[in-house]
């Protein structure tokens, strides 16, 4: 859908009709004056929101396909950046008016939300109802009631940024490097196979596409993106592989949340099995070589791990053939895996106990060794309380 469309469509809430998710609530802060936003010439209130929502600057990924709501403004030349924690998601885009965020309602999903980029004494964030936004980000298996998700897909545009007439994939944790990242500028190391991020092409193209390999030379491996864009103009020169892999592994496991939480009345093995293979990391691609980011991200977002007595936490990272240490998703703290409906939430926890135990020997789990299972099981009940003993 053209944006001019999608614009015609845009209809707002005020945040503070719709709880209770952390803008909502940060909201609700600002209008009672306990809270407010600070305005800088250069990014607007970027800064001040990142710090309020204490999201990471070592977070920030770039995307410069024309893959959003202001598509107009984004290029090769002016990626879109997108900074994320646990529970929201911030995009800014230079000299747009309007700071995009996604941020997610433990018992509703992820809510939409847009910042007027105008200088107020008291800023108010706007919700969308999200039928501009149902185009893309949707859960399909919810239809057709309208259950929003977060999206990552890969597709390689051309030197605009225009991705028309190539077909994007929506990129998850099974997705092999070498189909990762079309349309995303990447910095870190991550071996010899290439991925298709940092890459521009004549005509878009599909990552299934045979592309030429000239293509490809420069597009693995980046420290440095200057020689591609002013990276002056960001808070941060990086756009992180590691960032980039917990953003994609994130999303997965948050979207299926909401659906089992849209799903309430169903068999909780129908929403509750994708969420157990998702979150330990079943069919997940392995590393082809080891992973090394360029920012602050992967030392800051381990940092925040709740740990055990020995001092593990499934948020340390492994970055040698797979993504983290234990293979167990960091999202069983979240206040979203907290409000899954009770049945599923039993239904999950059981078969984490199963497989955790090594009771399911079935092939889904079979990439889990025995000692990591019995490691990432003492982890579990050491620092989440209502985990069943």
């Amino acid at each position: 859908m053209k944006t001019a469309l999608i614009i015609i469509l845009l209809v707002l809430l005020p945040a503070a009709a719709v709880a209770s998710d952390p803008i909502s609530e940060f909201q609700k802060r600002i209008t009672g004056g306990q809270a407010k936003l600070e305005y800088e010439k250069d990014h607007g209130y970027l800064v001040s929101l990142l710090k309020a929502m204490k999201i990471p600057i070592s977070s920030q990924t770039l995307v410069f396909s024309k893959t959003s709501l202001q598509s107009e403004r984004i290029s090769p030349k002016t990626p879109r950046a997108i900074y994320f924690n646990d529970d929201v998601y911030v995009a800014w885009v230079q000299g747009a008016g309007l700071i995009e965020i996604m941020s997610t309602d433990p018992e509703k999903g992820a809510g939409f939300y847009v910042l007027s980029q105008e200088r107020s004494d008291r800023p108010e964030f706007e919700r969308s109802t999200g039928h501009e936004c149902s185009v893309c980000h949707y859960v399909p298996e919810a239809a057709p009631k309208f259950v929003p998700r977060l999206l990552v897909s890969s597709v390689i545009p051309d030197t605009t940024g225009n991705v028309e007439g190539a077909f994007p994939i929506e990129t998850t944790d099974r997705t092999p490097l070498k189909e990762r990242w079309g349309g995303w500028y990447v910095t870190g190391t991550h071996g010899k196979p290439p991925h298709v991020g940092n890459t521009v092409l004549n005509r878009p193209a599909s990552v299934f596409n045979t592309l030429p390999a000239a293509a490809l030379v420069n597009s693995s491996n980046v420290l440095d993106l200057s020689s591609r864009m002013d990276t002056t103009r960001y808070l941060t020169p990086h756009s992180d592989i590691v960032a980039l892999m917990v953003l994609v592994h994130q999303k997965e496991v948050q979207n299926l949340i909401a659906l089992a939480q849209s799903k309430a009345t169903a068999v909780p093995k129908e929403t509750g099995e994708p969420i157990v293979k998702a979150m330990l990391f079943s069919g997940a691609a392995p590393l082809t070589g080891p992973i090394k980011g360029t920012s602050a991200f992967a030392a800051e977002f381990a940092g925040l791990g709740q740990r055990d007595g020995r001092g593990r936490s499934l948020r340390d990272f492994d970055l040698q053939t797979r993504l983290f240490r234990y293979p167990l998703s960091y999202l069983v703290y979240s206040k979203s895996f907290d409000a899954l409906p009770a049945g599923v939430k039993t239904y999950v926890y059981r078969r984490f106990r199963e497989v955790l135990t090594g009771e399911d020997k079935s092939a889904d789990f079979a990439h889990i060794s025995a000692a990591d299972r019995a490691a990432t099981l003492e982890i579990l009940r050491a620092t989440k309380p209502d985990f069943p003993r």
